[in-house]
């Protein structure tokens, strides 16, 4: 009878983990295709601001050469900042589209890279970024090594590479342009290992419907920009400009 009883409570055990882990599943497919849709938003309005920029010279004045660039360049990091304060206080559906309206303004403030560099080129190093991002939070995911000590480091390096970039604004600097790109290069790689693993462990079975909603909105965000950054960063290394 004992022995029946322990196999009852092994069976319950293996039956929870079980339900766990398909649980775990799906959260993580949410974040990732809540990723996948900010990223095709982003590459849809980029190109379709592109287009309509080479059409229409005067919205290519207005949107390049004029005072609202700055709005444009800025409007998606106010809306950073605005999700990750009012997340806790947003409904699901309200997070997702705040998500993705941002996810379309930094395709607008990225459009100019179609008439810098050559669309083979930002072809090939979107793949090459998509390879490698697949690759770096598939390690992240299923690694059984902590990734929580990178943490710190890769944060100081992410400020470090803050304060080069705004410098090299007025330095125009090739040289320190390139250091941070590679720099730029291996804290995002590291990033993406690192937030995925975070994300990971970020999933609590017992969590609400909403709560897990946010939850997957918020890891999304953390991989796209990770995603856009390494993509950045690889397309100054190897993108081939017009």
């Amino acid at each position: 009878m004992a022995e029946f009883e322990r196999n009852t409570v092994r069976s319950g055990g293996f039956a929870q983990a079980d339900v766990i882990d398909q649980g775990l599943r799906a959260y993580m497919l949410r974040v990732y295709n809540y990723m996948a849709i900010g990223l095709a938003l982003t590459g849809l309005a980029a190109y379709g601001t592109f287009v309509a920029a080479v059409n229409n010279p005067e919205f290519a004045q207005l949107i390049y050469a004029s005072p609202l660039r700055w709005v444009i360049i800025l409007a998606p990091l106010a809306m950073v900042f605005f999700l990750s304060f009012r997340i806790n206080k947003m409904s699901v559906s309200a997070a997702q589209t705040t998500f993705w309206v941002y996810a379309a303004m930094v395709g607008l403030s990225l459009s100019s890279i179609f008439m810098v560099y050559t669309g083979t080129s930002i072809t090939r190093v979107f793949f090459i970024t998509a390879a490698s991002f697949g690759a770096l939070s598939l390690y992240g995911y299923t690694t059984s090594r902590s990734l929580s000590g990178m943490g710190s480091f890769l944060f100081m390096g992410l400020i470090g590479i803050i304060i080069a970039s705004l410098v090299n604004i007025w330095l125009a600097s090739s040289a320190l342009q390139f250091a941070v790109s590679v720099i730029g290069v291996l804290v995002f790689a590291g990033l993406t290992a690192y937030d995925t693993q975070q994300i990971k462990e970020m999933y609590y079975a017992q969590d609400d419907a909403t709560t897990a909603g946010r939850k997957a909105v918020m890891g999304a965000l953390r991989l796209y920009l990770d995603f856009i950054n390494l993509f950045l960063m690889l397309l100054q290394l190897f993108g081939n400009r017009d």
